[in-house]
């Protein structure tokens, strides 16, 4: 049972699947029963871009309509946009989490990034779909890797919205690369 509204930022980059990420989860969280939003940002529509998108659960109806400013939970997908957007903006308690796709040592990430509050997670997102999808799409990976941080939806309840976003050999691979990520995944 969640104790508030849990809101998520993810960061990726344009036809990485941000979106797709943020909407698997919302569709999971809702057929578990929870209220949910899930919406994008997009700056220039163009493949390789930067975007943003955004995920709101709740067990109560949600009445916030906007972008997430002070994000409980931030998911890049890309860690090359740690250099170019502030991914670390708005996190503000000691109970954030900063997921990252990165083999970097998350204690080495949490000093580079002057992260002050909450916890750095890293999981081998594009090595993991690399080895089982054969494409770097990350974005099963990290939606595994939240899944395993937070708890906010079950393993069952991502196979079953897989089985229904993806044909059946491809929601079975997705499905390999999120329990890849949800075991891999490690933090400060």
């Amino acid at each position: 049972m969640l104790e508030k509204m849990i809101e998520f930022r993810w960061h990726g980059r344009g036809g990485q699947g941000a979106w797709t990420a943020s909407e698997l989860l919302a569709r999971t969280a809702l057929d578990e029963g929870k209220f949910i939003q899930s919406f994008p940002e997009f700056g220039p529509e163009r493949m390789g871009a930067p975007v943003t998108a955004f995920t709101r659960i709740s067990n109560e109806p949600i009445r916030l309509h906007c972008a997430v400013y002070e994000p409980d939970i931030v998911v890049v997908l890309d860690n090359t946009l740690l250099k170019s957007v502030p991914v670390t903006a708005g996190l503000h308690s000691d109970e954030s989490h900063l997921i990252i796709n990165s083999n970097e040592d998350p204690v080495a990430l949490k000093q580079r990034l002057c992260v002050a509050k909450g916890n750095v997670w890293v999981v081998p997102a594009t090595d993991i779909a690399l080895n089982i999808l054969g494409s770097p799409m990350t974005n099963t990976a990290l939606l595994g890797a939240v899944a395993k941080v937070t708890g906010i939806v079950t393993l069952e309840g991502i196979a079953k919205t897989l089985k229904v976003k993806f044909k059946p050999d491809l929601a079975e691979k997705n499905f390999s690369v999120v329990k890849t990520a949800y075991n891999e995944v490690k933090h400060v």
